[in-house]
């Protein structure tokens, strides 16, 4: 049963990452066209970039005036705490699995 709700995790994990290929390129394009001054900041590739992903973490697009940047961000960030929330769930779940076996 622990084994199964690790797969589920990691499920759950797979949702959100398919959530994340859909907002996160939005993100980014709109930054792009409409604030260049932040895609200087996130930089060229900042797709996988850890300080892209880390401004994202830490909502740094809250500091611009712009409700259509925070609407295509906000859903990035939910689904890329997803991910790492499955990630680390089934993970945690997957070594009670083994230790109990």
């Amino acid at each position: 049963m622990v084994l199964f709700l690790a797969l589920s995790a990691f499920a759950i994990a797979i949702a959100g990452a398919t959530a994340f290929v859909i907002f996160w390129p939005l993100t980014l394009v709109h930054v792009r066209d409409r604030h260049p001054q932040i895609g200087a900041q996130l930089g060229e590739g900042a797709f996988l970039k850890p300080s892209a992903l880390w401004w994202l973490l830490r909502a740094g697009y809250r500091g611009t005036p712009d409700r259509n940047l925070s609407g295509l961000a906000t859903p990035s960030r939910i689904s890329l705490l997803v991910i790492l929330g499955g990630i680390a769930m089934g993970g945690v779940l997957w070594i009670i699995g083994n230790a109990l076996s």
